[in-house]
């Protein structure tokens, strides 16, 4: 973390930010260049992974570079704080593809024969009704993943409301007007917070 450069502080930010908008790209670099600290942090909460540090560093890399090119200056937050969102955004879908590829190899890897001699594999033995099994591990991957954000992206509201909404975690399900009135709010208020949630976990999907 010693070897980053320093982050840079909000007035120089917003300087090098308006200069990358104006087309500098040198501008773009300094931005970059001075986020790479943010990277290496963002990394250290998958240090208990088995995945290669340097990896993980060129994948969070992109992310950070995705997040330069994509911020709005005008919204009313840092740079650091959506490119800490970025930078974990592009961990977890690299993490998600290996998943799903070593799953989806070790299902396919021989593991016998039959009576006339063929190979059989894992997929060949698994029972699957009317989804295909690949289908099933990819269903079950993406609902982790959104039970996941559910907890650490929505606000305690937010969660309350679509886990009312949509029956999550195995929970009755509700009406919007039969939430408000749960809650003691309008069904309007009810809709919003729901459209918001639902904003936010989109990104991710």
């Amino acid at each position: 973390m010693k070897s980053f450069p320093k982050p840079l502080t909000p007035a120089q930010e917003e300087y090098y930010m308006q200069k990358y908008t104006e087309g500098d790209l040198q501008a773009k670099h300094i931005l970059i260049e001075h986020n790479l600290r943010l990277v290496a942090h963002v990394v250290k909460k998958y240090q208990y992974l088995d995945e290669d540090p340097e990896d993980l560093i060129s994948i969070g890399t992109i992310g950070l570079v995705k997040a330069v090119i994509t911020f709005n200056p005008k919204r009313n937050y840092r740079l650091a704080t959506y490119a800490a969102r970025c930078i974990e955004n592009e961990i977890l879908m690299m993490l998600r593809a290996r998943k799903k590829i070593s799953r989806e190899v070790s299902l396919y890897e021989p593991i016998g024969t039959d009576k006339e001699g063929n190979e059989i594999h894992l997929f060949d033995i698994i029972e699957a009704d009317d989804i295909d099994t690949q289908s099933q591990i990819i269903l079950k991957d993406d609902i982790q993943m959104l039970y996941a954000k559910v907890e650490s992206i929505l606000s305690p509201r937010e969660r309350l409301v679509l886990k009312m909404r949509y029956g999550l975690y195995n929970e009755e399900e509700y009406t919007q007007r039969e939430i408000a009135a749960r809650l003691g709010i309008s069904r309007s208020y009810v809709s919003r917070i729901e459209k918001s949630a639902i904003e936010k976990l989109r990104e991710y999907f």
